[in-house]
Order: structure tokens, then C-alpha cells, then sequence
């Protein structure tokens, strides 16, 4: 990476970690994915029960082979039906942990996001004992508005990613469509971590 990149990206993480706390979450540095992971896995206690958010991240890190080796896991990724999904998506509100990214994140410390099936956004919310979310600094944006702008730039790719056929899978711009397959149900905004101090991180 670019030296001069390096600088700015560890410039802004480090004001968020700094910042987070004044809003009632945990925030931890990492330089790095490997030692994302590290912080995650020291968070959580062999043999807590696990639900994941879908993230590329989290699979890039080897998470998912660990929470399956090591944890309690709510395997969403191996039902063979949405049914046998969706029924992991109600179980999975009752785990110790939920481990999931997120779309945007404010300077302010808002946590801004889109769902297919909801079952990320609602945890976040409600649900899980404690939420984890790794996050990383390309994910940083200034306010409300420019994350909920972010939404729609990165629903085409994660349309591309994950096979779902909709009419931005073809153009990569969001047409806001109105179809069954439908990548953007649920938008939720997390405006702070007051309610539950310390339940996420």
C-alpha cells in the first residue's frame, strides 16, 4: 500500500477508535486482518454459540472455519434452502455473539446499513448477547447521508458476489427495483451504543 494512503487510513481509524467509545460502543485498533482476528477470537470465549452476518471479510479472515472448528455456530451457510435458512436467521437471535461487518460507518459513529433477509440488522439491533462488528476504514464516511449513498453504490457488487439475479446485477447501478429478488429490503440506522453499553464492539 501506498505510504502516504497507509498514513491516512491509520489517521482515520484511530479517530474512530478514539471516538467510539464517547458513544457507548468498545472500539479496538487493528493494523491489520490478522490482527482483526486476533482481537475477535480473544473477544470470544471458546464454545460461546456464533451467528454471522454475510461478509466477505469475515471469509477472506478464515473466520467461518474457526467458528465451525471452535464455537457453538449457527451454520447459515450450510442449509440446503432458504427455509433451512431462514429458520438458522431465528435461532441465531439467541446467540452469544453476533460477527458481522457493516456498510457505512459515520465519522459521528452511526452505523449505517442494508439487508436482504434482515437477519444482520436485526441482530444488531436486538437479539445477540454481544455484536462484533469488524469493520474497515474504507467503510468510513462523513454523515448519514454519504453512508446511505454508499448502500447504493456497493448493492450491485454485493448482487455480483452473491449470485442474486436483479436488475443491477446487469447494469451495477440500483434501479430501485421492484422484484422478489430484491437485494434491499431492510435499511437500518444504529445511532449510538447508549442503550446496551458495551454490547457492541
Amino acid at each position: 500500500m501506498n505510504i502516504v494512503k497507509q498514513w491516512r487510513n491509520e489517521t482515520v481509524a484511530k479517530k474512530m477508535v478514539e471516538m467510539l467509545p464517547k458513544k457507548g460502543y468498545n472500539a479496538y485498533y487493528a493494523q491489520n486482518a490478522e490482527e482483526a482476528k486476533k482481537i475477535v477470537l480473544d473477544l470470544m470465549p471458546k464454545g460461546s454459540s456464533v451467528c454471522v452476518g454475510g461478509s466477505v471479510t469475515l471469509n477472506e479472515m478464515g473466520m467461518i472455519d474457526i467458528f465451525r472448528a471452535e464455537y457453538d455456530f449457527f451454520d447459515r451457510f450450510a442449509c440446503k434452502s432458504y427455509e433451512e435458512t431462514y429458520e438458522v436467521y431465528r435461532q441465531s437471535m439467541l446467540a452469544d455473539y453476533l460477527v458481522s461487518s457493516t456498510n457505512a460507518i459515520t465519522k459521528n459513529g452511526e452505523l449505517v446499513n442494508i439487508d436482504c433477509s434482515g437477519n444482520r440488522v436485526a441482530g444488531m439491533i436486538l437479539g445477540p448477547k454481544n455484536v462484533i462488528i469488524v469493520c474497515g476504514v474504507n467503510k468510513v464516511v462523513d454523515n448519514i447521508d454519504e453512508g446511505l449513498k454508499r448502500l447504493k453504490k456497493v448493492a450491485p457488487m454485493n448482487c455480483r458476489r452473491i449470485n442474486h439475479i436483479t436488475p443491477c446485477y446487469e447494469t451495477a447501478e440500483c434501479s430501485d427495483c421492484q422484484i422478489h429478488a430484491r437485494m434491499c429490503n431492510y435499511t437500518t440506522i444504529v445511532h449510538h451504543g447508549r442503550k446496551e453499553p458495551g454490547r457492541i464492539t
